[in-house]
């Protein structure tokens, strides 16, 4: 499981890499912050995927299932997840 991620994560916050599939690779980011509602343990969220056959990143459905092929450079290093945005929208970013 060797590959290079292009995120440093932010502040309180780490990167984990697990083999879902032989050739894919999920990863997971984790918040160090300590939440009252589960008695202070860290959590995680999927941050994406990534196939090391055809060293393409997808985006999340859930955290079992990979989406379609994002960009890295259109990826941000909270999530691969894509912003559908409306053209309005888009205009005032």
């Amino acid at each position: 499981m060797t590959f290079e991620f292009p995120h440093k994560p932010p502040k309180g916050y780490s990167y984990e890499f697990e083999s879902l599939k032989r050739n894919v690779i999920s990863i997971w980011i984790r918040n160090h912050y300590r939440f009252d509602y589960n008695n202070g343990v860290s959590v995680r969220s999927i941050w994406g995927f990534y196939n090391t056959k055809t060293k393409q990143y997808h985006a999340p459905i859930n955290s079992k299932t990979v989406g379609s092929v994002v960009p890295i450079s259109s990826t941000r290093p909270y999530t691969a997840m894509q912003i559908n945005q409306t053209p309005l929208e888009a205009a005032f970013k």
